[in-house]
């Protein structure tokens, strides 16, 4: 009997072989390649969305053609074909480096596009750069070194930093003041105060002869002067008055063969200068010179001194100027060409003043005959007069001309 209410199930056939086992394995099929498109989405949606940040930070990105580190704060432009400076420079540069480039004008504003408010140390070294025009360095407020070695440089603007001056404490100039123009230049921006805050200035490498007067008398902080490698034949010129900080001063490897008095003067009176470097110069040891030996003698700012040996005369040649002395240049007398003057003079006025007292006793002695010989000129005068007054009285008269004709005839 059956249960009532019961429904008595039917046992169908079985399933065929695999069925249960190959649907299980359909719906995992089917969520690995699920898993699949949703990482593949993922990563397409990832790629957008960098690609999309890095497009909308490309102006503050790194420019073509240039090596950029964020962390360093560093942006070099090395070597490439820049014409120009960078227009899209990051505003995070501290330290940027464009050297190597065709780079041929700095104009007014090269930078005023930029925003570089952090940028400290600026190279333009190597480039081709002839021109600097006012402004060209105006907007940085930051500056604080400026290299432009190697450029051969023919026209510097006295207002390349604007008209409030700059703050920049070093300036490198190696090779970059070979034309007169740009020397020039330079010594009417120092002199105009506009770098005031300069504490080191490197001018090596110029072939400089002379140097403009005055040229360093608005830097009251420099402390290191390097003028090495150059031609500088004297320094009569050049004032150190009012350099106060100068610590270092090199001129070594130029054409210097005498220091007058009045320049080794000035040196004595800064305090804080230490090191002068005189290396490899054309001393001339003559009597000139015994104020450069009797300094270099007491003084302990020269380094090296016991190396700088003379160049001329042929006698003297290898000598160390250390170990000169008066007996050596012949100098008994000092050498004072004014004093030397007036006594000439002077001697002069004597013998005129003898030669005229001579004279005088000459004609004293031979008065008489000096009498005599005047009354004779003066006889001699009165009848040739008076033969002149008788023929002009007879040509004045007709009675006494025709008078003269008849007894003429």
């Amino acid at each position: 009997m059956r249960p009532e209410g019961k429904v008595p199930s039917r046992a169908g056939p079985p399933p065929p072989a695999g069925v249960g086992t190959g649907a299980g394995a359909g719906a995992g099929a089917m969520s690995g390649r699920e898993a699949e498109r949703g990482g593949a989405l993922c990563l397409g949606l990832l790629l957008h969305v960098l690609l999309g940040c890095g497009s909308a930070q490309q102006p503050g990105g790194c420019p073509a053609g240039c090596e950029c580190s964020e962390a360093a704060k560093t942006v070099k432009c090395v070597n490439g074909n820049l014409t120009e400076v960078p227009p899209d420079l990051p505003p995070y540069v501290r330290n940027l480096f464009i050297t190597g480039n065709p780079l041929r004008r700095l104009p007014a504003g090269a930078f005023a596009a930029q925003r570089l408010a952090e940028l400290g140390a600026l190279n333009l070294s190597g480039n081709h750069l002839r021109v600097v025009e006012a402004g060209a360095l105006s907007a940085l407020p930051s500056l604080r070194q400026l290299d432009l070695s190697g450029n051969p440089l023919a026209s510097l603007s006295p207002q390349a930093f604007g008209q409030g001056g700059s703050p920049l404490e070093e300036l490198a100039l190696r090779g970059a003041l070979r034309d007169q123009g740009a020397l020039l230049g330079l010594a009417a921006l120092l002199q105009a105060g506009a770098l005031r805050n300069l504490s080191r200035l490197e001018l090596a490498d110029n072939g400089l002869l002379l140097l403009p007067a005055g040229m360093f008398g608005a830097l009251p902080a420099l402390r290191h002067l390097d003028l090495s490698n150059n031609s500088l034949v004297g320094l009569r010129n050049v004032s150190f008055q009012g350099l106060g900080q100068l610590q270092s001063l090199n001129l070594s490897d130029n054409s210097l063969g005498v220091l007058r008095n009045g320049t080794l003067a000035q040196w004595r009176g800064l305090p804080a200068l230490r090191r002068i470097g005189f290396g490899r110069n054309a001393w001339v040891c003559d009597c000139a010179i015994e104020d450069l030996v009797a300094w270099l003698k007491e003084s302990d700012q020269v380094e090296g001194k016991e190396a700088l040996t003379c160049a001329h005369p042929e006698k003297m040649q290898g000598k160390a100027l250390l170990k000169i002395n008066a007996s050596d240049l012949n100098c008994s007398v000092p050498v004072d060409l004014p004093s030397q003057l007036q006594t000439s003079y002077v001697f002069l006025g004597i013998v005129l003043a003898l030669i005229g007292a001579i004279f005088l006793l000459v004609l004293y002695l031979n008065r008489k005959g000096i009498k005599k010989w005047m009354h004779n000129i003066r006889d001699a005068c009165r009848d040739h007069m008076e033969g002149y007054h008788y023929r002009y009285e007879i040509n004045a008269d007709p009675r006494l001309t025709n008078l003269s004709s008849n007894s003429d005839v």
